[in-house]
């Protein structure tokens, strides 16, 4: 069988090292500067000693940066490389010990491994104390918020190790900034010996992905998981430890955190195509076969404990971020809706125009594999831009996947990859099948976007004072054809704050009427920003899932006098 030819060989001893590298070394070392100084000027307030080494590690940042542009050999800049990456680890560890974070997901799997601990359930099961002292929540279109576990048990499982840290949510951090770190080396030592330095750049250098590490989010450690796998993924089903251990370690991946699963069919896909044209049909699909079973039998063993014990809850709950209903948000074309629109009712069509683009893709990768392969790191993510969730996170946790893919899977992998023979060297009609593939989750993003607020409202202030709040009569009038149930909260920049209580008015409004609601703020007051500041007054409706918005003028200054 053929094997891969390398793609880049040893520098040889007394070799003068490249410029790119010189440069790309460079990088990574300024890098670290990112961020540096908030850390140091936490800890050297009551934490001397991790002060004193973050000190060392600037010193280590100076002297790798004149070592790097003088060295003379190819090895001496390749050490550097190894100096560079330590001195991250250990910014990176510093930075956990001192400025580690509340976040719903910290929190959220600190309780479960608590549970977990003390012999309870996990999955299915309220938790509204944690959400005090400023820890996000997720509001539902419901009214409501999600106070479950949302997510597969691995991140928890490795949490559960270090409870004895405390009950904050240092354990739970620790162990996602460890696994970050963990997988960044391997990453490092995959990696031919000049991009090394990349590596250390993407996953800690620009702070990005280590501050979601210090809030505990199982993405992080869905990401390390996946970086063995994706290295050198098209060398995938050609046998041997290397294979079984890729396969596992996508498995694991996909029981830390639902973004692996949408990675998945691309990786099969593309490992089949290349398989396919090195030993046929046959031969692929064995080779495929074995990669999911591998992968499907070790997702199984993590989860196997709750499959056992709490079925329908664990299914669930590891289906919640799909079927919990949370308000849009994020980046991408919801904002269209969210604010430069007065809403929509339709927005459930953002989440049909989301699977669409993903099965889209899905079959024009299918079909232009050759074309189309390198990119299989990237394209999986771009159906979140649709979604009604479209964080950046979904595309940032997972971008040294796009480094480690880009480095190690040149275009040539694909040369002999099989792909259909649909339309064979026709370009315009190959570009008409890939554009007809795609066009659906256009249409029914156009479909969201263009939906009409369901609710006209007007709100007057009813109890405030010069600088604050308390309560809103708002007029609603529903103009839709079936009733709805509005739920109400006020904002003042991007994301959603806390529902305000409804203290007057019908729980529905029917079709073509209008009512006046009562709301009052959440902890009894609102607090007036500077002028100039955008009030957007939102209502959501679950059924169907909708939003109304409409500004509101609201003033700091004497309370009018009522007439």
């Amino acid at each position: 069988m053929r094997r891969p030819r390398p793609l880049a060989s040893r520098d040889e001893p007394g070799q003068a090292p490249q410029q790119w590298h010189r440069v790309l070394t460079l990088l990574a070392d300024i890098s670290l500067f990112i961020g540096t100084r908030s850390v140091w000027g936490s800890a050297a307030s009551h934490q001397l000693v991790i002060a004193a080494l973050i000190s060392l590690c600037y010193a280590s940042i100076l002297v790798t940066g004149v070592l790097t542009l003088v060295v003379r050999r190819a090895r001496t800049l390749a050490r550097l490389d190894l100096v560079v990456l330590v001195t991250a680890v250990t910014l990176v560890f510093c930075a956990v010990l001192v400025q580690h974070a509340f976040s719903d997901e910290s929190v959220l799997t600190t309780q479960a491994a608590r549970e977990l601990l003390h012999g309870h359930s996990v999955y299915g099961q309220e938790w509204p104390w944690l959400f005090r002292h400023g820890v996000a929540y997720t509001p539902t279109v419901t009214g409501g918020y999600d106070f479950t576990y949302g997510y597969p048990p691995l991140t928890m499982l490795l949490t559960v190790p270090l409870m004895w840290l405390g009950h904050g949510a240092l354990p739970e951090t620790l162990a996602t900034t460890t696994t970050l770190a963990v997988g960044t080396v391997v990453m490092w030592r995959m990696l031919p010996v000049r991009w090394r330095s990349a590596a250390t750049m993407v996953c800690l250098g620009f702070g990005m992905i280590p501050s979601y590490a210090r809030l505990g989010y199982p993405a992080v450690v869905a990401l390390a998981f996946l970086i063995p796998v994706m290295v050198r993924w098209t060398r995938m089903g050609l046998g041997g430890r290397a294979d079984w251990g890729r396969a596992a370690c996508l498995g694991a991946a996909c029981a830390a955190q639902q973004l692996p699963w949408f990675l998945t069919p691309f990786l099969l896909a593309g490992v089949y195509a290349v398989r396919r044209g090195d030993i046929g049909a046959r031969g692929a699909a064995v080779a495929v076969g074995r990669i999911a079973g591998v992968a499907a039998g070790t997702w199984l063993l993590i989860n196997a404990y709750y499959i056992v014990s709490e079925p329908v809850t664990w299914l669930s709950g590891i289906a919640l971020p799909i079927t919990q209903g949370a308000v849009i948000h994020g980046q991408g074309l919801v904002g269209i809706s969210l604010y430069f629109t007065d809403g929509s009712d339709r927005l459930e069509w953002y989440s049909h125009a989301s699977m669409l683009l993903a099965a889209g893709l899905l079959a024009v990768f299918v079909l232009f594999v050759r074309r189309l392969g390198p990119a299989a790191a990237v394209l999986p993510w771009c159906a979140f831009f649709l979604a009604t969730r479209s964080q950046d996170g979904y595309y940032l946790l997972m971008t040294p996947l796009w480094l480690a893919a880009a480095v190690t899977v040149p275009p040539s992998a694909f040369a002999t990859a099989w792909q259909p023979r649909l339309l064979h060297g026709r370009r315009t009609a190959r570009a008409a099948v890939a554009a007809a593939l795609v066009a659906p989750s256009l249409v029914a993003v156009a479909l969201a976007a263009t939906g009409r607020p369901p609710l006209r409202m007007e709100a007057v202030a009813d109890s405030r004072t010069p600088l604050t709040v308390r309560t809103l009569a708002v007029r609603v009038s529903n103009t839709g054809d079936a009733p709805l149930e509005p739920h109400f909260t006020v904002t003042t920049g991007q994301g959603m704050s806390r529902y305000w209580k409804t203290v007057g008015g019908p729980a529905s409004l029917a079709a073509h009427t209008t009512a006046t609601y009562r709301i009052q703020a959440p902890d009894g007051r609102f607090a007036l920003p500077r002028k100039g500041v955008r009030i957007r007054l939102r209502a959501f409706t679950a059924t169907p899932m909708t939003l109304s918005s409409q500004d509101i003028r609201l003033e700091r200054g004497p309370v009018p006098a009522r007439r």
